[in-house]
């Protein structure tokens, strides 16, 4: 069983920074591609930004040159910071995983969201 837990978010001003972590936990045998989704009232769910095992990374336009994707490899996690929020930024953010719990069985996995939230 794997479970990915979030940490971070809440309410913060525009202009102002926030940054969100997920750890991966369970029987991992190998995780290619960690990111980031999101979904604001009334929208769908979008990508955020993903990055691969290898550092490779993948930004939504609007977030391009405000927000960081990392992750730490050893410890399964991904880390997203966030600069100049602005409110359209306000949204629910869900970490997202492709993980193998053992050669070539790749699954997806979500986790409980966090709500991230910035005012004007």
């Amino acid at each position: 069983q794997v479970q990915l837990v979030e940490s971070g978010g809440g309410f913060v001003q525009a202009g102002g920074s926030l940054s969100l972590s997920c750890g991966a936990s369970g029987s991992i045998f190998t995780s290619s591609i960690m990111g980031w989704y999101r979904q604001g009232r009334g929208n769908k769910r979008e990508l955020v930004a993903s990055i691969t095992t290898e550092g490779s990374t993948n930004y939504a336009d609007s977030v391009k040159g405000r927000f960081t994707i990392s992750r730490d490899n050893a410890k399964n996690t991904v880390y997203l910071q966030m600069n100049s929020l602005e409110p359209e930024d306000t949204a629910v953010y869900y970490c997202y995983a492709r993980i193998a719990t053992r050669p070539l069985y790749e699954y997806s996995y979500w986790g409980q969201g966090t709500q991230v939230t910035v005012s004007s």
